[in-house]
């Protein structure tokens, strides 16, 4: 089921499942990964049982993308089970000695949290989500702080107790080799990467070029290049209709469509002066960003979620406060405001460095490294397990 889905995703925890587990195999772990269907990788892998997926689409005539598509709420009930099953198995291979600890890097790790309890070795959680962004995850999530959490940023931990039982802050990390930089990017170009959605402020970036734009000689404006998925219909979502197309000028504002393609992407974070990262919510991570700097390329964003985190030197990045105006009963941006704030670092896109950006990448945000940290955390609940475990037998 993996192998058709995860090309056509922006981002996905599954493909850094496998980066972490083909990484620690390299390290000379022995890993088992357990997935909903056969993945390439170094690593044990156990797959689920997809009969009843099987059985739906051949009833329906469909595959695994067009169910997701036309019957998202059938998929994922679907999805679920499997994912029970996977669970299951890898619970009753922890209990056989077979597996010295159980890592659950997903974002579907609700189904596990009740039945860690009947895990034998220590279990850890990963979740890549703000923990405040679903009903379904929030509700829930705080009865189990005792548990044993890794976060991706300090910011993300906002949306837990004060008291949960975090055990690692583990960014996220890229191979070395998968980025190339240009240090010299040629023309005048802006790039912002990812989702079309409102919080992902798009139409502020949009705007704030636009403004810079009609404040400098014509030789010194920038051409903002957008690439990502947007919803097709108003159905679901209008934002893209009202507020990001009326925008596009196919002069300064050019929208590519969603780029799937690794070499594609590339190209584009590599000859663009710097990556746009505006978003107005609190993001747990932003894999984007450290894509861009693996390339040499600076980022210029607002402040906002785990951001600060990842630019925290002025060679590599520079973000601009989120204005928000005086409202009692919910937070209100101020959009003019806000823009105003994003434009005026456009001014400053000459002092930052594309050398330092993947020096910045290589020193903090390396798969290896992200890797080596994991260890660091498994050995250390495998060892605190160990000696609890002596501990009792000679009581």
């Amino acid at each position: 089921m993996q192998a058709p889905i995860l090309p056509r995703v922006i981002f996905s925890p599954g493909q850094l499942a496998l980066e972490l587990a083909d990484g620690l195999q390299k390290m000379g772990e022995q890993v088992t990964i357990f997935t909903p269907g056969a993945v390439e990788t170094s690593a044990r892998n156990i797959t689920a049982d997809l009969g009843n997926f099987e059985k739906e689409l051949a009833g329906r005539g469909d595959d695994y993308l067009d169910l997701l598509r036309k019957h998202p709420l059938t998929f994922i009930s679907l999805a679920r089970q499997a994912q029970s099953e996977l669970l299951a198995s890898a619970f009753a291979a922890a209990n056989r000695g077979e597996l010295d600890i159980v890592h659950i890097y997903t974002n579907e790790e609700d189904i596990a949290l009740p039945f860690a309890q009947f895990c034998q070795r220590p279990v850890v959680f990963t979740h890549h989500d703000h923990f405040n962004f679903q009903v379904k995850y929030k509700n829930v999530f705080p009865k189990y702080k005792h548990l044993n959490w890794i976060s991706i940023s300090r910011s993300q931990r906002a949306g837990m107790p004060a008291d949960t039982n975090w055990v690692g802050n583990i960014y996220h990390g890229l191979a070395e080799a998968a980025f190339a930089p240009d240090y010299q990017p040629e023309g005048r170009t802006l790039l912002y990467l990812g989702r079309i959605i409102e919080p992902k402020g798009v139409h502020l970036a949009i705007q704030a070029v636009q403004q810079f734009n009609a404040s400098v000689p014509t030789d010194q404006r920038y051409k903002l290049v957008i690439a990502g998925k947007h919803y097709a219909s108003d159905a679901k979502d209008s934002y893209w209709q009202k507020k990001v197309l009326p925008l596009i000028d196919d002069r300064d504002i050019r929208y590519v469509g969603f780029v799937k393609d690794h070499a594609a992407k590339q190209k584009l974070l590599r000859g663009a002066r710097a990556l746009l990262v505006p978003s107005t919510f609190a993001e747990p991570f932003g894999v984007v960003a450290i894509e861009a700097l693996a390339c040499g390329t600076p980022v210029i964003g607002l402040a906002a979620g785990a951001l600060p985190e990842i630019i925290t030197s002025p060679r590599v990045g520079l973000l601009a406060p989120i204005r928000t105006k005086n409202n009692q009963r919910q937070r209100v941006i101020d959009e003019p405001r806000t823009i105003t704030g994003l434009a005026a670092l456009l001014r400053q896109i000459d002092t930052l460095d594309p050398t330092t950006c993947r020096q910045e990448f290589a020193t903090r945000f390396t798969l290896e490294r992200m890797c080596r940290e994991h260890l660091a955390v498994y050995r250390t609940l495998v060892t605190k397990h160990m000696s609890v475990g002596n501990d009792a037998s000679s009581a």
